[in-house]
């Protein structure tokens, strides 16, 4: 199969469902070669089955592509290294990671178990550490014996991370670290030849149909339709996109734009006596621009 990853190997990781099944069969259209990676599990990470994986896998082979199953669990450091490895095994090299992989256990906070904290904190944050950071060992080995590499590790942050969400303080302190990974493995991992990206989607899936997004009608369900995400993580996939890192991308079928991260905004001179500091502080925040809803806008 030809397209604009003709030839690459990537790993998606919660490949069996939603967000992660479009990804996997758009890369495979569009060329690449695919470890699908997923546990099979349900929404809160309980149970497990490679069934879901089996199913993209024999839908990309049925379509003339490549693809094989994993069902390691993303938060194992050491199953981590055995996807990386699976992939290098079975397609000989290694092009792309895309970290997609994540569960659900939304709690306000008063309510939330240290259970429910742990559980979310463990798939997403480490779940994407684990899957870059053996990625990027073997994209480095490779770069300091002379190859020429053109590495991309793709992560999934969210709105509720980078904006904020009532009722998701796991979730959505996990995909704020997410996305500060992304910047910060960009810097680390460019002298290799790898880019670090994020994307921050907003889409129906099972994870998403009870936060009022399945109560939409057909023509706001078609723009929330998952398979709207998987373009802009396939062409950041590609050779195409070596010039872009560090960034976080957010889409959805209305809309893709890139997400600005955090800067200083109105300042003033240090003080030493605390009660000076409040008149300072209520004219800094009059100044600043308010923090943004969920869609990214001013919250007002």
């Amino acid at each position: 199969m030809s397209g604009i990853c003709e030839g690459r190997v990537c790993i998606v990781t919660g490949a069996g469902r939603g967000i992660g099944r479009e990804h996997a069969l758009m890369l495979a259209g569009q060329g690449a070669k695919v470890v699908v990676n997923d546990l099979g599990g349900e929404m809160d990470g309980s149970g497990r089955s490679t069934g879901p994986a089996q199913d993209v896998v024999d839908e990309i082979v049925a379509g003339g592509g490549e693809a094989v199953v994993n069902g390691d669990d993303v938060s194992s450091f050491d199953g981590a290294e055995r996807m990386v490895q699976q992939a290098v095994d079975a397609f000989g090299d290694l092009h792309v990671v895309v970290n997609n992989a994540g569960i659900l256990r939304d709690r306000m906070l008063a309510n939330m178990t240290e259970a429910e904290w742990d559980a979310v904190i463990q798939v997403h944050l480490k779940g994407t550490f684990g899957p870059a950071r053996h990625a990027a060992a073997y994209w480095r080995e490779r770069s300091k014996a002379g190859d020429e590499v053109d590495g991309r590790i793709i992560n999934t942050s969210s709105p509720s991370g980078i904006y904020g969400n009532v009722g998701q303080t796991n979730y959505g302190a996990a995909k704020a670290g997410i996305a500060a990974f992304t910047v910060i493995a960009a810097k680390e991992l460019a002298r290799y030849g790898v880019t670090v990206n994020a994307i921050a989607p907003a889409a129906l899936t099972r994870m998403t149909e009870n936060l009022g997004m399945g109560q939409a009608d057909e023509e706001a369900k078609e723009k929330m339709a998952p398979r709207w995400i998987a373009p802009i993580v396939t062409w950041l996939a590609s050779p195409a996109s070596r010039s872009v890192t560090g960034r976080v991308f957010d889409v959805s079928g209305q809309a893709l734009s890139v997400s600005e991260g955090w800067h200083r905004g109105p300042t003033a001179d240090p003080v030493e006596d605390p009660e000076l500091v409040g008149e300072i502080v209520e004219q800094l925040v009059a100044d600043a621009r308010p923090n943004a809803n969920m869609l990214g806008y001013d919250e007002v």
